[in-house]
């Protein structure tokens, strides 16, 4: 990611922070997440990078993901939620597997 890149996301959210703040009628969620996921690397790269960003946003690596071939770790901002997820390779292939019938069905009308 690149500075310009960090510095827009970061102002993006300000700007929406300071106009949700001006704008009391415009509703908002209960919550929301932002999510991060790692590059397409290998599954022992993408678990590292996430790894990493524990350590860094001082949480733990989710195992209720773990199931599903994810590699998760997250911090709570109040009802905000920062989490990093490396969908591993196993969960790819799965849902490529289960999705590779989409368009080819039509029901009967």
């Amino acid at each position: 990611m690149t500075t310009n890149h960090r510095t827009a996301f970061i102002n993006g959210l300000l700007d929406l922070a300071a106009f949700l703040e001006t704008h009391p009628d415009v509703p908002v969620p209960p919550n929301v997440t932002v999510h991060h996921f790692p590059g397409q690397a290998g599954d022992a790269d993408q678990c590292a990078e996430i790894d990493q960003i524990a350590a860094l946003l001082d949480s733990e690596i989710d195992h209720k993901d773990s199931p599903y071939d994810h590699h998760a770790t997250s911090r709570l901002f109040g009802p905000v939620e920062y989490r990093a997820v490396a969908i591993l390779a196993a969960a790819r292939a799965r849902y490529d597997a289960e999705t590779s019938f989409r368009g080819c069905i039509e029901p009967a009308t």
